[in-house]
């Protein structure tokens, strides 16, 4: 059952990799019908069809593992809650199907388009704690005075998600070149949010060929930014606080692994920009936020501290 759940959540994380290829292809609208395709199940995979079309398919796949996975743990699991969430992901993956379609019927509305991205990262979540529960990590709980490290990584989690939540908030508002430079924004390492700032941003992306923005996409452009800032200063934070404390060695090397992911999410963040949002450039972004998302979820998994039994 442990392979069954591992599979599962990792499917899903190669699904929201398809995704963002959808919309970093702008492909979102390129089958304009659902649940069929042009009408029917398998239209002509070709150009931005190849995309759309393809990740329908993935998410049956995923849909069927979730299920499967629900009835399995139905079966052979003793623990009611762990019952409970394998249907709770269930209904999720029904809700992403509804969202995804809805989407195209809607003609790509930035609240559902956003609620369907921040629902396929909140399934991962519980799809990696369902999968959790099934490991022998569940089991090795740490002590009680790893309470300091477990705080500072729940703080790492809250920063990664809000961030997350503002990358989709980007990606659904045209906004990922709202500021066409880096490091600099705008020609200024401070942006004004002025009218002199809009009209230097709105030059930079003439030059590029790209049309000109509002100053709204601009901020949150800025703060998506700024989120990246955050995560670098709660990371370090977090580092400094699992020094002072003793963890437990898998908590340690989930934090390296989340060093690693930040130090590539941050050089994928700067290509994005560099590379005028170079389709396999922003969705290796997508796909290595919600990596880190992950490491970081199983990291306070494995983390959380219990009360020590006192003889």
């Amino acid at each position: 059952m442990s392979l069954l759940t591992k599979t599962t959540a990792l499917a899903t994380l190669l699904l929201i990799f398809v995704g963002s290829l959808v919309t970093s292809t702008g492909s979102g609208l390129a089958v304009p019908d659902w649940p069929l395709s042009y009408g029917t199940l398998f239209p002509p995979m070709v150009g931005g069809i190849l995309y759309e079309h393809g990740h329908r398919m993935a998410a049956a796949v995923v849909g069927l593992l979730v299920v499967i996975q629900a009835l399995v743990i139905t079966w052979r699991e003793p623990r009611r809650w762990v019952r409970v969430l394998a249907w709770v992901a269930v209904a999720a993956i029904v809700a992403q199907g509804v969202l995804g379609g809805l989407t195209v019927l809607f003609l790509l509305p930035t609240p559902i388009s956003m609620t369907h991205a921040v629902l396929a990262q909140t399934l991962f979540l519980v799809l990696i704690l369902i999968a959790h529960a099934q490991s022998g990590d569940w089991r090795r709980r740490a002590p009680e005075r790893t309470g300091v490290a477990w705080r500072s990584i729940a703080a790492l989690l809250g920063v990664v998600y809000l961030q997350l939540l503002l990358g989709a908030l980007m990606r659904h508002t045209e906004s990922g070149l709202a500021i066409p430079d880096f490091p600099l924004m705008g020609g200024t390492l401070l942006p004004r949010f002025d009218e002199r700032m809009l009209d230097a941003v709105n030059a930079a992306r003439f030059d590029l060929h790209l049309p000109s923005v509002a100053l709204g996409q601009v901020i949150v452009h800025f703060l998506h930014r700024l989120g990246a800032l955050a995560t670098l200063v709660v990371l370090v934070l977090a580092n400094l606080a699992m020094r002072r404390r003793p963890a437990p060695r898998r908590v340690r090397q989930l934090l390296v692994a989340i060093d690693g992911l930040v130090a590539v999410q941050v050089t994928l963040g700067a290509l994005t920009v560099l590379t005028a949002k170079s389709p396999i450039v922003a969705s290796l972004h997508v796909l290595i936020g919600a990596s880190l998302l992950g490491a970081t979820w199983w990291c306070l998994l494995c983390s959380r501290p219990v009360r020590e039994r006192r003889t």
